[in-house]
């Protein structure tokens, strides 16, 4: 055979050449690691990057420096604002009427079902998970778990794993982290990995490190606007809400000032505790307490006391949990992962702090409907971008599943965010969001609603209580003005209610919405009945 070597030709092969190997090298480039640091009911209030008014007084420098490095997203929303149902979300990219999983009460995981972990494990992950579960059940899709039972303790907890159950001794957050990097540090070094750190911080009951008990003393934390809320002008379920910082808000677990002979879960945390961290505690809560007897506190006074000690518990547990993601990342620079390790950190819901008088979660009243959300992904993601998008804990499984270049099975729900990452927004990007909250009768005693959210506007029905609410973010970001009756707008409520449907029939969210799914003491729930049942006395019985 006659070989042509003329220039035009040996031209056009070398560039046949590099094509195929630019195409090869992009196929055979090295799947990112994933961290996926995860927290339990963090507003993002309390995180100074998004801002707001305890950015200079609680900064959270590591988060912040991730945020500077990496993507912010200011409308990361969640499809049901209570633990167990988001992290069902996140973990099968599904609404809790696809996966399942509808309230906190009563309720297993369906570990056969999909989930990104076990299609990463599938395709060659090494994937593993440490600390709050909240799911029931073991985890499936993980080579490596190590829980917290149920809602877990803050000092020298307890950690279920496939061998039982053993009590460890330390500080919560510190010990999940350094459980995440052995774990890291012991893994097959020749497979990519996906690793789920989850802390219990900033759960209730709030209690901090020995060393962050005194951060904040001295200093008195900004009120918010709506602090003293009295709901005029909304509905039905913002009245009977039983999440009030001056009525549900008990003085044993949340503000650490009940006498011991209760046996409120208070104590049952305390007695955990070894002498020196029991030491330190009294020398810090005693004093106060006895100050706080002394004043004989009543009405307004009272709240704004309960309002200081539980923000100041609060934000006290954020920063060992910012200390963590900082040793977290200095760990893996330190270990020349860095540079092909995607960062995530995220929280399960927002919270209240103190906006509407309340604590807690459920409603979605943007405090808790909003989640933070912030990724840095090495040669990807552009530092200090902020991100407006509308974008859901539906996305996560998605999400991780492309980064790592793994298929999206079609029963996902979610979007991918890879190319928002990467600064390329698709045009049909979606206009809004759909949100459904269960649990009623339940904790907290939050009725029943679904909506829709484009940005702006925000439609709730309560469908139990056959009412609507209507609200206009921009000129109201607080929501204190049910406009559904307001014939101004009147076309918008139309439209709202069509975009409603459209989210409705898309994620084929059953007719039946009421479902035989409450708790079964639900009546001790609400604050009349469990007052009744103890005489007054203000003991601990919420589980959450």
């Amino acid at each position: 055979m006659k070989i042509i070597k003329s220039p035009l030709v040996m031209m056009l092969c070398a560039v046949l050449l590099a094509s195929c190997t630019e195409r090869k090298n992009t196929t055979t480039k090295q799947q990112p690691n994933i961290v996926f640091i995860f927290t339990d009911d963090h507003a993002t209030q309390a995180i100074s990057a998004y801002g707001g008014m305890l950015a200079e007084i609680a900064p959270t420098p590591n988060i912040d420096k991730l945020a500077n490095e990496g993507v912010l997203f200011k409308r990361c929303m969640v499809t049901n604002s209570i633990c167990g149902p988001s992290r069902a979300s996140i973990l099968t990219g599904k609404h809790s009427h696809s996966n399942g999983f509808y309230t906190n009460t009563n309720t297993v995981f369906d570990g056969t079902q999909f989930t990104y972990p076990k299609a990463l494990q599938a395709s060659g992950y090494q994937t593993g998970i440490v600390g709050k579960w909240h799911l029931g059940g073991e985890p499936t899709g993980f080579d490596y778990w190590e829980l917290l039972p149920g809602q877990g303790q803050y000092y020298n907890p307890d950690f279920r794993t496939k061998d039982g159950i053993h009590r460890e001794q330390g500080y919560v957050t510190d010990i999940v982290t350094d459980k995440a990097k052995n774990w890291m540090e012991g893994r097959d070094k020749k497979k990519p990995f996906m690793l789920m750190v989850q802390h219990k911080a900033p759960h209730r009951n709030w209690m901090p490190a020995e060393r962050h008990l005194t951060a904040f003393d001295g200093i008195t934390i900004p009120e918010p606007q709506t602090l003293f809320d009295t709901y005029e002008g909304r509905g039905t379920a913002a009245h009977e809400q039983d999440m009030t910082i001056e009525h549900t808000m008990d003085m044993g677990q949340d503000l650490k000032v009940q006498s011991m002979e209760l046996g409120n879960r208070l104590s049952v945390s305390l007695n955990r505790m070894n002498p020196q961290q029991r030491a330190a505690w009294d020398a810090n809560y005693i004093p106060k307490n006895k100050a706080f007897v002394a004043a004989k506190l009543s009405g307004k006074e009272l709240v704004q006391w309960k309002y200081q000690r539980y923000i100041k518990d609060y934000l006290r547990t954020i920063k060992a949990v910012d200390e963590s993601v900082g040793e977290l990342r200095a760990y893996l620079k330190e270990n020349g992962l860095d540079k092909n390790t995607i960062i995530v950190y995220s929280s399960d819901q927002g919270f209240y702090l103190g906006e509407h008088g309340w604590f807690d979660k459920r409603f979605m009243y943007d405090e808790s409907f909003r989640t933070p959300l912030i990724i840095k992904w090495p040669g990807v993601t552009k530092g200090g971008s902020i991100n407006s998008d509308l974008v859901s804990n539906l996305d996560f499984a998605s999400t991780f599943l492309e980064m790592a270049g793994v298929a999206i099975p079609e029963e996902v729900q979610g979007e991918s965010l890879v190319p928002i990452l990467e600064g390329n927004k698709p045009a049909d990007w979606r206009k809004a969001v759909y949100y459904h909250y269960y649990e009623y009768p339940g904790w907290h005693m939050v009725h029943r609603h679904e909506g829709v959210y484009d940005g702006r506007y925000k439609l709730m029905n309560f469908y139990e209580l056959k009412e609507w609410e209507l609200y206009d973010l921009k000129k109201d970001p607080n929501e204190m003005k049910n406009q559904i009756n307001n014939p101004e707008y009147a076309a918008i409520v139309i439209e709202m209610k069509v975009e409603l449907e459209k989210l409705r029939v898309q994620y084929k969210v059953p007719e039946n919405k009421v479902q035989d799914i409450s708790s079964p003491d639900a009546t001790y729930h609400s604050a009349t009945m469990r007052k009744k049942a103890l005489k007054g006395k203000d003991v601990i019985t919420s589980s959450h």
